[in-house]
C-alpha cells in the first residue's frame, strides 16, 4: 500500500529526521550519520539556489545538476559516487515514509569511484617497525610501552581505530587470547590476537597503565569510569581517543617508503593482506574484520594480486 504524501515540509526539516533515522533506527556510527548530514546539507544549499525548498520540488535533473556542479568543482569521484548514494537513500526514505509523493533519485547514477588499493606494509618493515617499539618499550617508559600494545594489537588484530580505542579491560581475554570488539552498527564480534600482542598488553596493563591511571589531573566522574574501564589511556587519566592514536602510527609510517595514506587503517589493511598472504580463507578475514559484505574484503585479494604480478615481472626472465 503507498504511503499518502504529507503536506510539504523544508527540506532541512527532512535531512534532520533522516540523519536520526539512520542513528536510531538502522544504527549507523557516528562518522557515517555525520557524512550523510554534510552531503544532504550541501543538496539543500544547491536547491536553495535553484528555488526548492520543500520536497516536492526535487526532480532527477536538479539531483543530476547538483552532481555535475561537484564534478565541475573538481570533486573525486569516490566523494561524487558518496554523494549520490546519499541522495539516492534519502529519496527512497522521503518516498517510503510519505514525505515525498515521488522518489526522484531512483534512476540517478554516478560515477563509479576508483577503489585505490589500500597501503600494506610488508613483513620485513612491519617486523623493523615492532622491534623499534620493543626496544623503546624496554626503558619501561609508559608512552613507549603504550605504543607497542596499540601497534601489536592493531597488527594482530585488524581492528579499526574506533574499535581500539573502544575497548575496555574487561573486553581482552588474555588467556584465550582473544578481544572482544564493538563494531559498525553495534555488532560484537570476538577477534582473536597473538602472543606478541599478549606480551605487549601484559607489560602495558603492568607497567605503564598503573601509572598513567595514576597521573593527569584531578578526575570528574565520568573520568574516574573511564580510569577503571578503558583498556588505553591518555596522558590526562581519559580514554585515548582516534586522534591520539592516528598522531602515533602516521609518525611511525612516515619513515616507510610510500605516498598512500599512512595511519592505522593501514595496519588493519596489512594485517588483512598478510593473513591472505599466508593462506587464510577469505571469509575467516571477513569475520575478522567485522565486514557485512564479503566484496569488501575482496579488495585485499586484489593487493595481494598486484604483490604477485610485481614480483613476477621483477623477477621473471621472460616477463
Amino acid at each position: 500500500m503507498r504511503v499518502t504524501a504529507a503536506p510539504a515540509r523544508l527540506l532541512a526539516a527532512h535531512v534532520d529526521d533522516f540523519v536520526i533515522y539512520l542513528a536510531a533506527e538502522r544504527g549507523f556510527s557516528v562518522h557515517t550519520v555525520r557524512a550523510y548530514r554534510t552531503d544532504l546539507a550541501g543538496l539543500v544549499a544547491y536547491a536553495e539556489t535553484r528555488g526548492v525548498t520543500d520536497t516536492e520540488g526535487l526532480s532527477l535533473d536538479l539531483l543530476r545538476d547538483w552532481l555535475w556542479v561537484a564534478t565541475q568543482a573538481g570533486l573525486a569521484r569516490a566523494t561524487i559516487a558518496r554523494r549520490s548514494a546519499s541522495a539516492r537513500s534519502f529519496t527512497a526514505w522521503l518516498a517510503r515514509t510519505g514525505g515525498s509523493s515521488a522518489d526522484p533519485a531512483v534512476r540517478l547514477r554516478s560515477p563509479k569511484p576508483g577503489r585505490p588499493l589500500p597501503r600494506v606494509i610488508n613483513r620485513a618493515q612491519m617486523q623493523d617497525l615492532l622491534t623499534h617499539l620493543e626496544l623503546r618499550a624496554r626503558t619501561n617508559d609508559p608512552a613507549a610501552l603504550r605504543e607497542l600494545a596499540i601497534v601489536e594489537l592493531l597488527y594482530a588484530s585488524g581492528l579499526r581505530v574506533s574499535e581500539l580505542v573502544g575497548l575496555d579491560v574487561a573486553d581482552v581475554d588474555l588467556h584465550r587470547l582473544t578481544v572482544r570488539v564493538t563494531g559498525k552498527g553495534a555488532k560484537e564480534r570476538v577477534v582473536p590476537f597473538g602472543v606478541p600482542a599478549q606480551t605487549a598488553i601484559l607489560a602495558y596493563l603492568g607497567r605503564a597503565r598503573p601509572v598513567l591511571a595514576a597521573g593527569g589531573v584531578q578526575e570528574t566522574g565520568v573520568q574516574k569510569a573511564a580510569v577503571q574501564n578503558a583498556l588505553f589511556l591518555g596522558a590526562r587519566r581519559q580514554r585515548l581517543g582516534v586522534r591520539a592514536v592516528y598522531r602515533l602510527v602516521a609518525t611511525l609510517l612516515a619513515g616507510i617508503p610510500g605516498n598512500e595514506p599512512a595511519g592505522p587503517h593501514a595496519l588493519r589493511h596489512t594485517a588483512a593482506t598478510h593473513l591472505l598472504d599466508g593462506g587464510a580463507d577469505l571469509r575467516a578475514v571477513q569475520e575478522l574484520l567485522g565486514h557485512a559484505s564479503l566484496g569488501t574484503t575482496q579488495i585485499y585479494t586484489h593487493v595481494s594480486a598486484e604483490r604477485l604480478q610485481q614480483s613476477y615481472r621483477s623477477a621473471h626472465p621472460r616477463a
